[in-house]
């Protein structure tokens, strides 16, 4: 049986998720008007049921994140919500806080009521967020025991660790982030927004203290590094592994992106559809795509030209070794000079002359390019193309820190924003059509969906095969674009191009309301857990924030049940779980061929307004601690 392959791509608003589904995206998942993850990212109901209607025209599906941690006030509020975005008719909801879990194990409310479905069941299927924590079979194991259909896995996790994962729970979707920006801690259990300027990321309203400025400093005080974004990561790109993905049990391939604007989404989403296409062409007898139409574009998809901080693929190259290590990690997944967009690297700075400058290198330049470059200081200046002959360029304004040699990027290609601003993609399905004579009149049929017309055989005195095909083929403000009009040779009759007009309005109807009716639902909600409830060594770490969620823990046998960390915070807490480790980016872990530490530890990361973290190097677990 064929694997159905999935785009998914973000949507800040209505119009990048029409735009994400114009470009390719088989799903997209869209922020409610409350309780999503990016606080400032929501969205009407209303606007959500608007995308549901474009989307489920080309069986594409929408998500929508219901995925913060709730307190008891609000958790009416929520089971209202749920309701309206069922009956707007969502097809999963992303969930973190398990109070809104059980509140979607309950009874739906009454046939007829908004977000009723059959059986008592809700119609909305419910994935767990990658804000639980999702890294290990045991999780996954036990989150499909709840009912979860699909788990978001964490960012962190290679290949090899999703296939054990697939191995070990091969009954569970998975999805895995493919682009956009990385987070330094494994979601869910970063609590240093909350700590420094009670800014909960399990709220939605992460500052983004991982993207500032530290000082790391030992324990006599030696400044090892001065000043420098030490926690910043690059943006994730897996556009060269979705193979790899797909062959380790990916299902669903996610673009991140919430915040990020339309020309961000449209090429983007375009260029991982290319990908997702050809790697079906490659294996068709092993996937598919779970949407349907094609898309032609305007322009050709570029990933250099996007918003991005530099790229890497992060952990997915990582396997275990025989003594449980990991190994495998990479060199340069952090960006310690920015947290900027840096953009495509376009040349070096070759000959400085008077308000001017030449570029070696191979790239052309447009009027209006931003450009930037790693000063001297080691901080990002950027600047803007005021006149541009051939490979002299005449700045805006002549940047102080530039000096030959120096490597150029160019972070907003403005003849790219020129054509993204635009329209600039068509997604259309491919259809035939079958017209045959009945008793009373003529029957037209759309790939199996057939539509009678009551009409006079009236036979035709010249050929009206052309006229025939030309009236039933103007599909145009429709998704669809027939390929093929099947009549039978010996069809020769005259129908006036009104009652062709008729036949094809009420077959494109028809076939639209049986394709939109019978799009793919999401798996029904599943039974009570038969597995332990994984263990964490800090009971806070659960995200308990209402009595819903404790008693839901205490059911399932927890007996160190704590309040969320914004409830309560602990004495010396653990604010940070990292993958990326100092101690390796820096060249000093020993366990995999770096030099001996010259410091004393721990270590402490302080940012400039006296806020201090200790580190703590787990090496068992390959793993880096921030404390408060």
């Amino acid at each position: 049986m064929k694997r159905r392959l999935e785009l998914l791509a973000p949507a800040k608003n209505l119009e990048c998720g029409i735009a994400a589904i114009d470009h390719g995206a088989d799903a997209v998942y869209i922020g409610a008007p409350s309780f999503g993850a990016r606080a400032s990212a929501g969205n009407t109901v209303d606007d959500i049921r608007q995308l549901c209607d474009y989307a489920h025209r080309f069986s594409a599906r929408v998500y929508v994140t219901v995925n913060t941690i709730v307190y008891d006030s609000e958790l009416e509020q929520v089971r209202r919500l749920l309701r309206h975005l069922s009956d707007a008719r969502v097809d999963a909801v992303l969930v973190q806080d398990m109070a809104v879990l059980q509140m979607l194990r309950e009874p739906c409310p009454a046939a007829g009521a908004p977000g009723s479905g059959a059986n008592g069941q809700w119609i909305m299927g419910f994935h767990a967020s990658t804000q639980t924590d999702n890294r290990t079979p045991e999780k996954v194991r036990w989150l499909k025991s709840l009912g979860f259909s699909r788990v978001v896995l964490a960012r962190e996790l290679s290949a090899e660790e999703i296939r054990e994962i697939h191995r070990q729970v091969p009954d569970v979707e998975l999805e895995v982030f493919v682009h956009g920006a990385l987070c330094v801690s494994y979601s869910g259990l970063c609590y240093a927004s909350q700590h420094c300027f009670g800014r909960s990321a399990n709220r939605g309203e992460c500052a983004q203290v991982c993207r500032m400025k530290f000082d790391l400093v030992d324990s006599d005080g030696t400044v090892i590094e001065r000043q420098r974004h030490l926690l910043s990561l690059k943006d994730l790109n897996q556009s060269d592994h979705l193979e790899a993905l797909a062959d380790a049990g990916a299902t669903s391939f996610k673009i991140e992106g919430r915040l990020k604007d339309l020309a961000y989404v449209k090429n983007v989403t375009a260029a991982y559809s290319e990908r997702l296409n050809a790697l079906v062409r490659r294996h068709p007898e092993r996937y598919e795509r779970a949407s349907r139409g094609c898309c032609t574009y305007t322009f050709r998809p570029d990933l250099k030209k996007t918003f991005n901080r530099g790229y890497t693929t992060y952990f997915l190259p990582c396997t275990h070794a025989d003594d449980g290590r990991l190994t495998g990690r990479q060199a340069g997944i952090a960006s310690f000079d920015t947290p900027k967009a840096v953009g495509e690297y376009v040349g070096t700075v070759k000959e400085i002359r008077g308000g001017s400058f030449n570029v070696a290198g191979t790239a052309s330049f447009a009027n209006g390019d931003g450009l930037c470059f790693i000063g001297a200081n080691k901080e990002l200046e950027g600047f803007r193309v005021n006149r541009v002959e051939g490979n002299r360029l005449y700045p805006q304004r002549m940047p102080s820190g530039l000096r030959p040699g120096l490597r150029l990027y160019r972070n907003n290609d403005i003849e790219m924003e020129r054509v993204l601003s635009r329209p600039s993609a068509e997604r259309k399905i491919p259809v035939t059509m079958s017209l045959r004579p009945t008793d009373d009149g003529f029957a037209l049929t759309m790939d199996g969906v057939t539509v009678s017309m009551t009409a006079s055989h009236q036979t035709a005195e010249k050929p009206q095969r052309d006229n025939i095909v030309r009236q039933l083929t103007k599909l145009g403000g429709t998704p669809y674009v027939c390929r093929d009009v099947e009549m039978d040779e010996a069809f020769n009759y005259f129908i006036p191009s009104s009652q062709l007009s008729e036949l094809r309005r009420r077959v494109v109807d028809a076939y639209m309301q049986h394709t939109v009716s019978h799009a793919p639902k999401p798996p029904l909600s599943g039974t009570a857990s038969a597995c332990a409830v994984p263990s964490y060594s800090r009971p806070y770490l659960y995200n308990i924030a209402n009595d819903e969620a404790r008693a839901f823990y205490e059911k399932q046998g927890l007996t160190a049940v704590a309040d969320a960390f914004e409830l309560r915070e602990p004495q010396e807490a653990l604010l940070m779980q990292c993958r990326h480790c100092l101690r390796f980016s820096l060249g000093f872990c020993t366990k995999n061929g770096g030099q001996r530490p010259r410091w004393r530890e721990p270590l402490f990361l302080q940012l400039a307004n006296g806020h201090r973290f200790r580190l703590e190097f787990d090496c068992h677990h390959c793993q880096m601690n921030v404390y408060a």
